[in-house]
C-alpha cells in the first residue's frame, strides 16, 4: 500500500511539472512567399511541401492567416510586436527602423527566462530608404543606396540589441554571428563570419546548432528563411525534385521551397529525438504574398532586380504591396503536438499579431494590454469556439484594409472602394459596395476610428503611387479586359531588340523600363553633367517616366508592346 502511495506522489509531482513546464516557442517566418505554395492548402499541384504539410496535420492548418503588412518590414515589425505597426509609425520599409522604444517578442520571453535566438533575415535595421531617421540622426537630407551608415548606428538595432541572446544574422553568405555551425561561441557581441554553402542549407544548420546549444532550457527561436525571396537560387539537388516543361523562376521557387520544407522536416527530427516534440509550439507563417509582377513574366534567372520570385498566391487577388487577399493572406500553420489537437483546421481569421499573447500565455505570463492580437490557445486546443472577437486592419501606402468577419473593406485614397464578401467562392472578384452600402458605411467608420490611435493618424485623400495604379487598375478590370493574349507582330525595331530578354518578339514593362533605363542613363549623365549619385537620386523619375511610357504604347492593353506599338 505504502508502494501505491509513493508512486501515485511521483506520478502527481511529474504531472504538475509538467503541467509547469514552459514550452519552447519557433517561429518560422519565409520571404514573399504566397498562400498557393503549401502543399496541404491544395490550390496548386507542383508544390512539394510534405514536412510542412505533416506539420499542419500535426497540429492546426489556418486556412484564413494572415499578416499585418503586404511588404517585409513592416510585417516583421508588427509580428515581432505584437503590435499594429503603424502605431509607432512604421506603415512601410522607408519608415524604419524599428524603434528602440518597442519591446520584441524575444525581449518578452527573454523576461520569462526563456534564451532567445534569431537566425536569418532581420531587415529592422535602417537602411537608405528610412528619410527621417537618416535625417534625426544623421543629418543627412538626400540618401541613396551607396550612403553610408555607420555601423556603431546599425548595430544598436541588430537582433542583439534587440532581446535576442543568440543570433546568426545574414541572408546568402555572410552573417552576423556570436555562435557558430559547430555549436561553439564566438565573439559575445558578434562578428562577421563569411559561410560557404547553400543560403536556405546554412540557415537551418544554424537553426539546428541553436536548439542544441539551449536543449536543456526554454528557448524563443526566430527563424527567418530568405525565401524565395529573389535573387533565386537552388542546388541541383533541389532543382531535380521539380523536372517538366515549366517556367524556370516557377522551377526555381519550388526548390527553393522545398530547401525549406527540408529544413523544417530536419527541425522536427531534432526536437522528436531530444525528446522535445511535444514540448515546442510552433508557428509557421510568411511575410507577405508573391511578387507576380502583375503577370509572372519568366524573365531570366540572371536578371538582378525585382521580378517574379516564381511563387504564387492562388486563389486570392493581387499580390506583394496590395492589402487585397494575394498580398496579406498566406500560409499559415500553429502546431503544439499533444496540446493542439491533429487535424485542426482552423477556418476563422487568424493573424501573426496573435503570435505574441498566444506565446506568453503559454509561457504563464500575463498578456500586455498594449498588444493587437490575442492569445489563439483556448480556441485551437478547442476549449471555446472561435477566436476573441475582433477587427483586422490594415493600412499600406495609399491602401487601408478592415476585415470583420466575413465582409472585407478596401479603401484606395483616390477614392475608389471596395467591399467583398470572403465566404464567397467569388471573394475578391465582385466588388458588392452598390449591393450593400450599409455594410461599407459600417466598416469604413470603423477603419477611420482604427487611424485615429496611429502615427500618422488618419487616413489620405489623393492619387495612388505608380505601382499601386498598375496593381489596382490591372486587377480590378473586368474578366474580359485581362484575357486579352499577346501577340508578336513580327521583328521589334533594332532600338528596342536588345531589350527582349526572352526572344519573343515583344517588350513587358519590366524589359522596357530596364531597357530605356539602361540605354539612357549615360545620355542623361551626359546631358545634365549628373554624378552617379545625383543620377540614382533621379532614377525612379525617370523609371516613371518609361512606366508612363509603356502604358501609352500599349495601345490593344495586353501589358507588352508589340513592334506595331513600337514603330
Amino acid at each position: 500500500m505504502l508502494k501505491r502511495i509513493l508512486m501515485g506522489l511521483l506520478l502527481c509531482a511529474a504531472c504538475m511539472a509538467n503541467a509547469a513546464k514552459k514550452p519552447n516557442v519557433i517561429v518560422i517566418y519565409t520571404d514573399d512567399h504566397g498562400y498557393a505554395d503549401l502543399g496541404i492548402n491544395g490550390q496548386v499541384k507542383d508544390v512539394k511541401t510534405p514536412q510542412l504539410d505533416q506539420l499542419a496535420r500535426d497540429g492546426a492548418l489556418c486556412t484564413s492567416g494572415y499578416i499585418t503588412a503586404p511588404q517585409c518590414s513592416p510585417s516583421r515589425a508588427g509580428m515581432l510586436t505584437g503590435r499594429h505597426q503603424q502605431r509607432f509609425n512604421f506603415d512601410d520599409i522607408t519608415h524604419g527602423p524599428l524603434p528602440l522604444s518597442e519591446k520584441t517578442l524575444a525581449d518578452r520571453m527573454k523576461a520569462c527566462g526563456y534564451r532567445t535566438g534569431m537566425i536569418g533575415k532581420w531587415h529592422l535595421e535602417p537602411n537608405w530608404t528610412c528619410s527621417q531617421w537618416l535625417k534625426d540622426e544623421l543629418g543627412i537630407e538626400k540618401a541613396t543606396e551607396k550612403t553610408p551608415i555607420p555601423f556603431e548606428k546599425n548595430l544598436l538595432y541588430y537582433p542583439g540589441n534587440r532581446g535576442f541572446d543568440e543570433f546568426f544574422k545574414g541572408e546568402i553568405n555572410r552573417y552576423w554571428i556570436n555562435y557558430g555551425l559547430d555549436g561553439k561561441d564566438r565573439k559575445p557581441g558578434g562578428e562577421w563570419q563569411d559561410v560557404p554553402g547553400y543560403r536556405l542549407e546554412i540557415q537551418t544548420d544554424a537553426a539546428l546548432a541553436f536548439i542544441e546549444r539551449n536543449k536543456e532550457e526554454p528557448f524563443f527561436l526566430y527563424l527567418a528563411y530568405f525565401a524565395p525571396h529573389v535573387p533565386l537560387e537552388a542546388t541541383q539537388k533541389y532543382l531535380d525534385r521539380f523536372p517538366g516543361k515549366m517556367p524556370e523562376r516557377r522551377r526555381y521557387a519550388l526548390a527553393m521551397i522545398s530547401a525549406m520544407d527540408d529544413g523544417v522536416g530536419r527541425i522536427r527530427d531534432q526536437l522528436k529525438n531530444l525528446g522535445l516534440e511535444n514540448d515546442t509550439l510552433i508557428f509557421f507563417t510568411a511575410d507577405n504574398g508573391a511578387p507576380l509582377k502583375v503577370n509572372m513574366e519568366d524573365i531570366p534567372i540572371s536578371f538582378p532586380g525585382g521580378a517574379w520570385d516564381g511563387s504564387m498566391n492562388t486563389p486570392w487577388i493581387g499580390e506583394k504591396g496590395m492589402v487585397m487577399e494575394g498580398g496579406i493572406h498566406v500560409p499559415f500553420i500553429i502546431a503544439w503536438p499533444g496540446t493542439i489537437p491533429a487535424g485542426t483546421v482552423c477556418k476563422e481569421p487568424v493573424s501573426s499579431l496573435d503570435f505574441t499573447p498566444t506565446s506568453l500565455a503559454a509561457a504563464g505570463a500575463e498578456i500586455p494590454k498594449n498588444l493587437d492580437g490575442v492569445d489563439l490557445m483556448p480556441y485551437l486546443t478547442g476549449k471555446t469556439k472561435k477566436p476573441a472577437e475582433r477587427d483586422l486592419f490594415w493600412r499600406f501606402w495609399d491602401q487601408a484594409a478592415i476585415r470583420r468577419g466575413d465582409w472585407k473593406y478596401i479603401r484606395l485614397d483616390d477614392g475608389r472602394e471596395l467591399l467583398y464578401n470572403m465566404a464567397s467562392e467569388r471573394h475578391e472578384k465582385d466588388n458588392l459596395i452598390a449591393q450593400h452600402p450599409e455594410k461599407a458605411q459600417e466598416l469604413r467608420t470603423a477603419l477611420e476610428k482604427w487611424t485615429t490611435d496611429l502615427t500618422p493618424s488618419g487616413l489620405r485623400n489623393g492619387p495612388v503611387n505608380d505601382q499601386e495604379k498598375t496593381w489596382y487598375d490591372h486587377y480590378l478590370n473586368e474578366p474580359s479586359a485581362a484575357c486579352i493574349a499577346p501577340v508578336s507582330a513580327g521583328p521589334l525595331p533594332a532600338m528596342y531588340a536588345a531589350m527582349d530578354s526572352n526572344g519573343d518578339e515583344m517588350l513587358s514593362e519590366t524589359e522596357f523600363v530596364e531597357g530605356r533605363a539602361a540605354r539612357e542613363k549615360p545620355l542623361l549623365m551626359k546631358k545634365h553633367n549628373l554624378t552617379e549619385e545625383q543620377y540614382q537620386m533621379e532614377s525612379k523619375g525617370y523609371r516613371g517616366n518609361y512606366r508612363a511610357d509603356f502604358k501609352t504604347k500599349d495601345v490593344n492593353a495586353d501589358n507588352v508592346l508589340n513592334a506595331d506599338e513600337l514603330k
